[in-house]
C-alpha cells in the first residue's frame, strides 16, 4: 500500500466516524504543538546567536566600552537576510501579519507552504546580527502557515482552513510570552476573528499546547518574567491617565514615523542602495544607542528588574554619564524616537521582522520614562517598573488596536492581576486618544486602504470584500452620439434590453436612450431620419455614474442616496463598460453575507 493510497483510507475513515467540529479540536493540539515548537526554536536560536555577537565584540571594544561589532553586524544580517529572499526563495516576505490578514478575507486562509518556514529563517538572519525589530510577527506568520496547510493536508472545510490559521497565531504569540489568553485574544483583535464558542475551544487548545510546549523546553523565563512589588493606590489614577497621553502619542509618532520611512525606502528600486544605506544608518544607532540592538528586550528587562538605568549605558559611549539622572532621561526620549526609525530602516533596507517587539519596547520605554521624569521632578514616587509594563501595554493597544489583548499579555507576564485597574485606565485613555488619528491598527491601516480587509464590522467589510466587477452587465446594445431614429431602431432589433448606451466615436459615455421615453415615435418611419440620437438622449448626473475605481461602498452609496435602479459603470477615462442593477447588487450582499454566516 502505497503512503497516497493510505492518507485516502485514512482521510475516508476520518470521514465516517468524527464530525468535522471535533476533527478541528485533535488538529488544534497539533497545530498548538508545531507553533509552540517553532516559537522555541526561533527564540533560542536568536538568543544564542546575539550573545555569542555581543561576547565577541566585546572584546573589541572601543573607548568608553563601546561594542564595535554592532555597527557592522546588522548590516551584514541584513545582506544575508537580503540574498535569501531575493535569490533562494525569490519572493517577498515583508511584515507577515498582513498576508495573514489578506488570505483571511480574499483567500479563504489559504497562506503558501512555504510560509512556513520563510519568516522563521529570515527574521533569524536579521534579528540575531542586531536588526531592530522584533520576532513575534514573523513567528505569527509562520504559525498562522501552519495551520493553514495543516487544515488543507486534511481536507478541513475553508472555515476549517481559517480556524487552524487562527490557532497557529495563538499558539505563536502564547508560545513566545507563556500567555495563552493573549495569543487567543491576538487572534481575536489583530486578525479579528469571531469570538464564538466554535471557535473560542480551539483557539484556546492550541494556545495552551503552544505555551506548554515552550514552557517544557524554556522553562518560566521565556520573556519579561517579573513580580509585581508595589500595589495599585487611588492616588496613582492621574498619573496613569497622564501616561495613557504619553502613551498615545508614543502610539501615533510610531505608526507614522514607521509609515514615513519604509515609504522613503520603498521609492528606491535600487535594493543594493537600499541596503547599504539603511545597513549604515542602522549601524550608526545601534553603535550610539546600544539598546537598539535586536529586539531590545535585554534592555528593557534589566531596567524591570534593576533599582536603576545603568543598563541604557552597556556598551555605550556614554558610560561615563551613568550616574546623571538627566542624561538617563535623555536617553530614554531619545531611544522612545530613535526606535521606529530603526526598526523601519531594518525593513525598509531589506530585513526582515515584525513591529510587534519595538512597539512593545518603546511602550515599556515610555512608562519608565514617565515614571523617572515625575519622581526627579519630586512627584509622589512612582514604581519605574510597573510603569514600564503598563506602558507596554499602552502602547501595543495604540499600535495594534488591540486592548484587551495588551491587558491580559502583561497580566500573564507577570503573572497575576495586581496590575488589572492600572492596565485598564491606561489601555483606555490611549485608544481613545489614538482613534480619532489613526482608525487601523499598523498590521491593517495598508489593507483597509484597498479595501481588502474583514473586520468585526460584517456589514461594512462585505461591501468592501465584494467583487462587483463580476455584477456588471455588458450585454446592452451601444448606440453612436451621431445616429438618428433609425439607428436605435436597429439595436432595438438586436436587443433584449430597454436601455441603449450613447457614446462618442472614442468609446466614452454620453447618455442614454431609454426605449419607453421613446415608444411613441419609433413606429413613425417618416421621423427614422429627422430624429437625432442626441435629441432623444438622457444625460446622467454623476452621482449616477459609477467609475472602475470606486470602491464597493461607493457604489452602494450612490443606489442608496439615488432613485436609480441601474447604474453606468465607466473607466476612469470616462469609457463605457456596462451597468450595475440595484437589484443584483443586493442580491449578491445577501447571498455574500449568508456564505460568510455559514463558514
Amino acid at each position: 500500500m502505497t503512503a497516497v493510497d493510505l492518507y485516502k483510507k485514512l482521510h475516508i475513515w476520518r470521514l465516517r466516524h468524527f464530525s468535522e467540529q471535533s476533527y478541528l479540536l485533535f488538529l488544534s493540539v497539533i497545530v498548538g504543538v508545531l507553533s509552540g515548537t517553532a516559537a522555541v526554536l526561533l527564540k533560542t536560536i536568536v538568543h544564542v546567536v546575539g550573545r555569542y555577537v555581543q561576547a565577541v565584540g566585546n572584546r573589541y571594544c572601543a573607548p568608553g566600552g563601546a561594542n564595535i561589532l554592532m555597527f557592522v553586524t546588522p548590516l551584514i544580517g541584513i545582506l544575508i537576510t537580503v540574498v535569501f529572499v531575493r535569490y533562494i526563495i525569490k519572493g517577498h516576505i515583508g511584515h507577515g501579519i498582513p498576508n495573514v490578514l489578506l488570505a483571511i478575507s480574499r483567500k479563504d486562509g489559504r497562506l503558501p507552504p512555504g510560509n512556513m518556514y520563510t519568516s522563521l529563517v529570515a527574521s533569524t538572519l536579521t534579528v540575531a546580527l542586531g536588526g531592530s525589530v522584533g520576532l513575534e510577527a514573523p513567528i505569527a506568520s509562520t504559525g498562522s502557515a501552519i495551520g493553514s496547510n495543516v487544515g488543507r493536508f486534511f481536507h478541513v472545510s475553508k472555515r476549517g482552513v481559517k480556524l487552524l490559521l487562527g490557532c497557529g497565531a495563538a499558539g505563536a504569540i502564547a508560545g513566545i510570552f507563556l500567555a495563552p489568553l493573549a495569543g487567543v485574544l491576538f487572534t481575536v483583535e489583530v486578525l479579528m476573528f469571531d469570538m464564538t464558542m466554535t471557535t473560542a475551544v480551539p483557539l484556546l487548545i492550541s494556545a495552551l499546547c503552544s505555551a506548554t510546549v515552550a514552557s517544557f523546553f524554556m522553562g518560566s523565563d521565556v520573556q519579561f518574567a517579573f513580580q509585581v512589588s508595589q500595589d495599585f493606590t487611588l492616588s496613582q489614577i492621574p498619573f496613569l491617565i497622564v501616561l495613557g497621553g504619553f502613551c498615545a502619542f508614543s502610539s501615533i509618532y510610531f505608526l507614522r514615523c514607521t509609515d514615513k520611512v519604509e515609504s522613503w525606502f520603498a521609492k528606491s528600486k535600487k535594493w543594493f542602495g537600499k541596503l547599504l544605506i539603511g545597513g549604515l544608518a542602522l549601524g550608526v544607532m545601534i553603535f550610539l544607542f546600544p539598546p537598539l540592538y535586536g529586539e531590545g528586550y535585554w534592555s528593557l528587562t534589566a531596567l524591570l528588574n534593576g533599582s536603576n538605568t545603568d543598563p541604557l549605558f552597556e556598551n555605550s559611549l556614554f558610560n561615563t554619564f551613568h550616574d546623571n539622572h538627566w542624561i538617563a532621561l535623555v536617553i530614554l526620549l531619545v531611544l522612545i524616537l530613535l526606535k521606529p526609525v530603526a526598526t523601519a530602516t531594518t525593513i525598509g533596507s531589506g530585513g526582515v521582522g515584525g513591529t510587534f517587539g519595538p512597539a512593545l519596547v518603546v511602550g515599556g520605554l515610555t512608562g519608565y520614562f514617565v515614571a523617572a521624569l515625575g519622581n526627579q521632578l519630586g512627584l509622589p514616587p512612582q514604581s519605574t517598573a510597573n510603569f514600564a509594563l503598563v506602558g507596554m501595554a499602552g502602547v501595543m493597544t495604540g499600535v495594534m488596536h488591540a486592548p484587551f489583548m495588551g491587558v491580559f499579555l502583561i497580566a500573564e507576564i507577570t503573572g497575576g492581576y495586581a496590575l488589572m485597574l492600572p492596565l485598564l485606565i491606561t489601555s483606555t485613555v490611549t485608544y481613545i486618544c489614538v482613534q480619532p488619528f489613526e482608525k487601523h491598527s499598523i498590521y491593517a491601516r495598508h489593507l483597509a486602504q484597498k479595501g481588502d480587509l474583514m473586520t468585526h464590522n460584517k456589514d461594512a467589510s462585505a461591501w468592501h470584500l465584494m467583487d462587483l466587477t463580476k455584477l456588471i452587465e455588458t450585454n446592452f446594445v451601444t448606440i453612436r452620439e451621431d445616429g438618428t431614429l433609425r439607428d436605435i431602431v436597429e439595436a432595438i432589433k438586436q436587443s433584449r434590453r430597454n436601455l441603449f448606451p450613447v457614446v462618442d466615436s472614442e468609446g466614452k459615455f454620453l447618455g442614454l436612450i431609454v426605449m419607453d421615453e421613446i415608444r411613441d415615435i419609433i413606429f413613425s418611419p417618416e421621423k427614422y431620419d429627422q430624429v437625432t440620437v442626441k435629441e432623444l438622449m438622457m444625460t446622467f448626473a454623476d452621482e449616477d455614474i459609477v467609475h472602475m475605481s470606486d470602491s464597493p461602498f461607493d457604489v452602494v452609496n450612490k443606489f442608496k442616496l439615488g432613485n436609480r435602479y441601474n447604474l453606468v459603470v465607466v473607466e476612469d477615462d470616462g469609457r463605457y463598460v456596462g451597468f450595475l442593477s440595484r437589484a443584483n447588487t443586493f442580491s449578491a450582499y445577501r447571498r455574500f453575507i449568508s456564505q460568510r454566516s455559514e463558514e
